[in-house]
């Protein structure tokens, strides 16, 4: 598998530190507020991305963290007159429901920043002890950028550029402005913590770092999180592990683009800011995940309420497939048609075009058409009425759209008819109105219809009976 690699700018192909095994860090929310579409983005396209390699037989230790103590957490937590922890108990439980709706797996392990501190402190002593880092006069302690020759490796800026554009916290307290907090020193009412410097609480960038090293090791083979984070957070994580341990921190990095609003940059101050629950109170949780997996993961891409829509209409096609595969399932004759082979050969080419298209960069876009190809080989060959496949056909054929669509992380939000908890009732229904059919009762047969219609079911009569399904 290939993968565009940040750190060297080109693609590269995916070779593990030790085979079969990849060690992926994913960069997890502030747990401060509820998760916006922008932070959806990662969500789930890495969980894409770990579902993928799994699916290719490799064992996948995937870590993504929760920062769990912040300024936006004290903050809020001030706000709301609240300790800091019980904003964070809340905003981890609601990040768990927006995040099952999307059908994001959970990660192997969900660390939380608190849960680390002795960690945290370990790196900070080590950095301190090496001439890395520097206590201030009040408690802080902080990160000597100048003294890590490749800072700005990531970004791919020296130094002074960077310095230069960006936003830095000038302090006197600091040797130099671009050097960064690994250790803040608690204000009056904070958690704090103890440190040899100070009662405080570690800097943002300082907790991944420790976190990483002790779920997956010094050395991770890929990081992954939104472009926003390249500089400073993942730059600044670069620098501290590495001058801790002497070792890369990541082998490969990988970041997904921005999401614009109505072709503007989302933001608070434009009123064009939505959460991933407002969004799902339109039309739910999948046609988000959707969406944010039908492009390139490093383009930009552009949210609007049409191409929401849009995606509902796509999912709708994907569903009424698996529908119909059931269907023809479970009506199917035994004896196979002469071109059935062909067929066959056909939906097997369109899983090796899916692969190609996810060993090219994770190219969900290319996946997803490879997958709309064999629905359309599906319909045409499968499941046609006037020409049924046969029952080793249709198991197949489902089999091979379940396997692709299950690594896209599709699907899972609609159970089919044979799942169907009203599914007894609607069958019944469904045979009392054949009943009234054969019988001329047309009357009855269209009361039936119509109560199967305020169910929400929609039928479709053919040659092997009716075929029912969820609108």
């Amino acid at each position: 598998m290939k993968i565009y690699n940040t750190l060297t700018r080109q693609k590269e192909e995916f070779i593990t530190l030790e085979p079969g095994v990849a060690r992926i860090y994913c960069c997890g929310p502030t747990v401060y507020n509820l998760i916006h579409i922008g932070n959806a983005r990662p969500l789930c396209v890495f969980d894409v991305l770990r579902r993928y390699l799994a699916w290719r037989g490799m064992e996948v230790r995937f870590v993504q963290n929760f920062t769990d103590v912040d300024d936006k957490i004290i903050r809020r937590a001030n706000e709301e007159g609240v300790p800091s922890d019980e904003i964070a108990e809340r905003y981890i439980a609601e990040y768990r429901k927006d995040a099952e709706g999307l059908g994001v797996l959970p990660a192997t392990v969900h660390p939380r920043a608190t849960e680390n501190m002795d960690e945290i402190l370990a790196i900070i002593s080590a950095l301190v002890d090496r001439g890395y880092a520097y206590p201030a006069a009040n408690g802080d302690v902080y990160f000597r950028t100048a003294r890590f020759e490749g800072y700005g490796k990531l970004s791919h800026q020296p130094l002074d550029d960077l310095e230069a554009g960006a936003r830095i916290d000038v302090s006197e307290l600091k040797e130099n402005p671009m050097d960064f907090a690994l250790w803040k020193a608690a204000k009056p009412g904070e958690p704090s913590w103890p440190s040899p410097w100070s009662d405080g609480r570690p800097g943002w960038h300082i907790e991944c770092s420790a976190m990483a090293r002790r779920y997956l090791g010094d050395t991770i083979d890929m990081h992954c999180g939104g472009q926003d984070l390249i500089f400073p957070h993942h730059e600044n994580e670069i620098a501290q592990s590495e001058c801790c341990t002497g070792a890369p921190f990541a082998r490969y990095w990988m970041h997904n683009g921005y999401i614009n609003v109505d072709n503007k940059k989302m933001s608070k101050s434009l009123g064009n800011f939505f959460t991933v629950r407002e969004v799902a109170e339109q039309l739910g949780y999948e046609p988000i995940r959707f969406f944010l997996i039908s492009s390139s993961y490093r383009s930009p891409i552009n949210y609007t309420a049409e191409v929401l829509h849009q995606a509902a209409a796509s999912l709708d096609r994907l569903y009424n497939c698996r529908d119909g595969l059931d269907f023809a399932l479970s009506h199917a004759p035994e004896e196979a048609r002469e071109e059935e082979e062909e067929i066959r050969a056909r939906l097997d080419a369109r899983r090796e075009q899916f692969i190609a298209a996810m060993e090219d960069d994770l190219n969900t876009a290319d996946a997803l058409a490879a997958v709309f190809e064999m629905v359309r080989d599906i319909n045409v060959g499968v499941t046609d009425a006037a020409r049924p496949a046969s029952r080793s056909l249709c198991a197949c054929a489902k089999e091979r759209f379940a396997e692709l669509t299950g690594v896209l992380g599709l699907l899972y939000s609609r159970t089919g008819g044979e799942q169907d908890p009203e599914a007894e009732a609607i069958e019944a229904l469904i045979e009392a109105r054949a009943a009234a059919r054969q019988m001329k009762n047309w009357t009855e047969s269209d009361r039936i219809r119509d109560q199967l219609k305020d169910m929400g079911i929609v039928l479709e009569d053919t040659p092997q009976g009716v075929k029912w399904r969820r609108a």
